[in-house]
């Protein structure tokens, strides 16, 4: 299966503008600023598709972060939980980490500044983002509009190996005011560990958030995999499993109510980096038959107003924004933030290699976990915490 994702943050017109936690629990700070924002953004769209990447997320933020003073600064700092100057070393680490070959499934990770010719920006932002994130510095004419969003775009495409076509449009573009745009891009293919037999593969009735019914093709299969039951504060029971992936540091966790009657958005708010930990230390190996619907699901989503409802607004206002730290030349604020995935399920059953695991034959009745409703899935890297992609699915 494939998962391309690319995150682009259009930033910064001009005139118009801690912590320190231990190593593996920074990432989960990071991650669950994305998984704050998912939060808000299903609450206005309870019935849609939405996928979003928490660590593209916390990224993007701590690029900005870096080149933020004053109260701008304090608000980003509050929200994320750590100042990126205080834990600098640790997030290099983790970066690495995600990208590693050791991990098999093929992720990567890219970040870009493209700059306003002739911009003159400060030598320490620009030396921290290469540091921290390994963020290029790019010169670009934002006059010629046109030329400017094809150069972004083809940035885009060649780093999300062609799946995100185009992320940014001409009328993205001011060509008087725009001075910098911050993009991220994150693309991941993955490989089951246990793979999905394409004979397998029928259709079968998939009941979407808004209660109608769809004849949709589903994965199946039979074998050993982590799962459990557990619930929400007040008492709401939902289903867990890990999926891992053959390289075994990263997994997709799915959740998704117990009853039918059970609303996906009513389980949602009560999921944290804490929580998904708390899955990783009480799922337990059954043998179990899973059905998962094979899905593609894409996404193009302004993430301002739910990071204003955060609490971080400043830098969204000209007369506010401080980013002192990123030019002194010209008064800069954040435009937009948008972000665009697209996410591929499959039962990738041509590429597998000696990485697959024998399925059992059942001498009795399996348990089943069956996805046929609204649900909520997560891709973790599970050496950091780090939750690279997130999504909930009410059609597929």
């Amino acid at each position: 299966m494939d998962w391309q994702f690319a995150l682009l943050f259009v930033a910064l017109t001009s005139t118009c503008m801690c912590f320190p936690p231990n190593p593996m629990s920074l990432e989960e700070l990071g991650s669950d600023i994305g998984i704050q924002v998912f939060n808000q953004l299903v609450k206005s769209r309870p019935k849609d598709n939405v996928v979003v990447s928490p660590h593209g997320i916390a990224s993007v933020l701590g690029m900005l972060q870096l080149g933020a003073d004053g109260k701008t600064k304090k608000q980003l700092t509050t929200v994320m939980r750590y100042s990126v100057n205080g834990v600098g070393k640790v997030l290099k680490k983790i970066n690495k980490a995600i990208v590693a070959k050791r991990n098999k499934d093929l992720v990567t990770i890219a970040n870009a500044v493209f700059a306003k010719s002739g911009l003159k920006m400060e030598v320490p932002f620009v030396s921290r983002n290469n540091d921290v994130f390994q963020c290029s510095v790019k010169s670009i004419d934002f006059e010629d509009k046109d030329s400017a969003c094809d150069t972004v775009n083809h940035w885009v495409r060649n780093k999300t190996k062609g799946m995100i076509d185009s992320i940014l449009s001409p009328d993205d573009i001011d060509s008087a005011l725009t001075r910098l745009i911050l993009v991220n891009a994150i693309y991941f293919k993955g490989l089951w560990k246990s793979r999905f037999q394409p004979e397998n593969t029928k259709k079968r009735t998939f009941t979407a958030a808004d209660g109608k019914t769809y004849q949709v093709p589903m994965l199946a299969q039979l074998s050993v995999f982590r799962c459990g039951t557990t619930s929400t504060p007040n008492d709401l029971w939902y289903n867990i499993i890990e999926l891992p992936y053959h390289g075994e540091t990263i997994s997709m966790l799915i959740a998704l109510p117990t009853e039918s009657t059970t609303p996906l958005s009513a389980i949602i708010p009560h999921i944290s980096t804490k929580t998904i930990q708390s899955w990783m230390t009480t799922m337990v190996q059954k043998r179990v038959q899973v059905i998962l619907p094979k899905f593609t699901v894409e996404a193009e989503t302004d993430l301002k107003e739910p990071l204003q409802e955060l609490g971080i607004r400043d830098m969204f206002e000209q007369s506010k924004a401080n980013f002192l730290k990123i030019t002194r030349t010209a008064s800069i604020h954040v435009s937009q933030i948008l972000q665009k995935a697209k996410i591929e399920v499959s039962e990738d059953g041509t590429k597998a290699s000696a990485a697959t695991t024998a399925i059992l034959i059942a001498r009795s009745s399996p348990p089943w976990f069956v996805v046929d409703r609204a649900f909520v899935f997560f891709i973790r890297h599970n050496p950091t915490g780090a939750v690279l992609f997130m999504g909930q699915v009410n059609k597929p």
